[in-house]
């Protein structure tokens, strides 16, 4: 696909690269399906990087406006999981 991941200019290059990877793994989520706690362990290293709820939610929004894939929507099924892969219904 071909669009853009929302990132903050501040970041470091590390940080970067942690967002991006949380963001892969959302749209691994949808296309192919993941391992819940690869994702559960993407999110935390996401959340080191953007602690503020407000601020994930904003770039949430960003990346869904930007591939159609919903973060929340996702993390809400991991949340909820009753088995060890998450696969998103399209």
């Amino acid at each position: 696909m071909e669009y853009s991941y929302p990132i903050d200019i501040d970041w470091t290059k590390e940080e970067v690269t942690v967002v991006i990877q949380y963001f892969q793994a959302i749209e691994k989520a949808y296309e192919k399906g993941i391992d819940a706690e690869e994702l559960k362990s993407r999110y935390r290293a996401f959340k080191k990087v953007v602690p503020s709820i407000g601020e994930e939610k904003r770039l949430g929004r960003e990346f869904e406006k930007e591939s159609s894939y919903s973060a929340y929507q996702v993390m809400q099924l991991v949340k909820n999981a009753t088995t060890s892969s998450i696969k998103m219904k399209p």
